[in-house]
């Protein structure tokens, strides 16, 4: 797949930087025919993806904060734990997860590189240490004595350059009957669903089950069980242990590792055709946007997400096109869209200057949005999705 060029999706600009020019890194995956791992080609290192006013807080989004609470409960009695326990969870952000943990008295730490986040998982009282994660990392933990019960990794196995190094650190951290959890996207919904702008700069990998059991294997670690979750457009959770663990490996492994070879994800094949599908839709998007501004038509759009920054980049769209983009998280309103420059509002604007279309950006949770604004909708306001076609309603 091939995007073109992008400003890092996560960039968000400030009034001043209007007058400054931008960063664009060309945005092109591949994928290996060896061990199927997606990936992009690297152009810029993590440290300079996730600074210190990286701005996405998971806590925005009530349907998240209810997955993670429902996560925390199964765990917590899948695994028997308790005040002798130890959680970890790798990218805590805000602390929207491990709070759950913490309020029945489960002793939890927090890794998160990003200050503005982590700071604020502080003030709820978890223990965050501000800092990457790898083996250097795991290493200085267990000379702490620390050793995890459960370790946690929500949507960041993708966000890490060097996955060898982030899954070793795994291996050293977690306890000897201890077992680590990862949550990431599915690359077979990715193709599938035509999921395109869910590839950004900060997502290095493209996983699927084949290529994160191999991934695990060299590590000296195992995938035991898996989940599919319908986040995110369609995730998996994997559940991993030591090799040759307690647990015994369950059948969900081997069916959907036949599921993913029956569909084709071990050859060539299952990627070709992408690119040219994922052009028809930002054909589909402009052809809306352009043909709503020649009716005299007012376009917004809803949720200042990194995967709705790759879409607009790509298709070139403007303020022009998209007067502004409505976000509940106080760190983005004021700022600018990366690359568009589309100006970033609170949910009031919205009210106060009601559009004729609102384009859902991050699609995954376009349900709730579009709950949380059925009075605009009442009003005559249509709502808009692209992903996976484009859809008005």
């Amino acid at each position: 797949m091939d995007l073109g060029t992008a400003p890092p999706s996560n960039a968000y600009l400030a009034a001043d930087a209007l007058q400054k020019p931008e960063i664009w890194l060309p945005l092109r995956v591949f994928y290996c025919d060896q061990c199927w791992l997606v990936q992009t080609q690297d152009f810029a290192a993590a440290d300079s993806l996730f600074t210190e006013d990286y701005a996405y807080f998971s806590s925005m989004s009530s349907s998240w904060l209810a997955h993670a609470k429902t996560y925390a409960e199964a765990m917590t009695t899948r695994f028997c734990l308790g005040v002798d326990s130890m959680v970890v969870e790798i990218a805590s952000n805000d602390g929207y997860l491990l709070k759950n943990f913490q309020a029945v008295s489960i002793p939890c730490l927090g890794i998160e590189p990003t200050a503005a986040v982590a700071e604020h998982a502080r003030k709820l009282g978890i223990d965050t240490r501000e800092i990457f994660f790898g083996v250097k990392t795991a290493l200085k933990l267990t000379q702490e004595g620390i050793s995890a019960d459960l370790m946690v990794a929500n949507n960041v196995l993708a966000h890490v350059p060097d996955i060898n190094d982030f899954v070793g650190g795994f291996k050293i951290l977690l306890g000897v009957d201890g077992v680590a959890t990862f949550e990431f996207p599915h690359l077979l919904n990715l193709v599938r669903l035509n999921q395109f702008d869910t590839i950004y700069h900060e997502h290095f990998s493209y996983l699927s089950l084949l290529s994160v059991s191999l991934i695990m294997q060299s590590q000296g670690l195992e995938v035991f069980d898996v989940e599919k979750l319908p986040t995110h457009g369609g995730s998996l959770r994997v559940f991993v242990q030591h090799e040759n663990g307690p647990r015994q490996v369950s059948d969900e492994v081997q069916s959907l590792l036949d599921e993913e070879t029956g569909a084709g994800m071990d050859t060539p094949g299952f990627y070709e055709g992408f690119q040219s599908t994922v052009e028809g839709m930002k054909n589909a998007l402009l052809s809306f946007l352009i043909e709503a501004k020649q009716a005299g038509k007012i376009v917004a759009a809803y949720g200042a997400a990194a995967k709705g920054n790759t879409f607009l980049n790509f298709a070139g769209v403007r303020p022009d096109l998209i007067e502004y983009v409505v976000d509940r998280s106080p760190g983005k309103q004021g700022r600018y869209m990366p690359g568009s420059r589309i100006p970033i509002v609170g949910e009031g604007h919205l009210y106060n200057h009601l559009p004729d279309y609102l384009l859902i950006l991050p699609w995954n949770i376009a349900d709730e949005i579009r709950q949380q604004l059925t009075s605009l909708g009442d009003q005559g306001m249509k709502f808009v999705t692209a992903v996976p076609e484009l859809k008005v309603r």
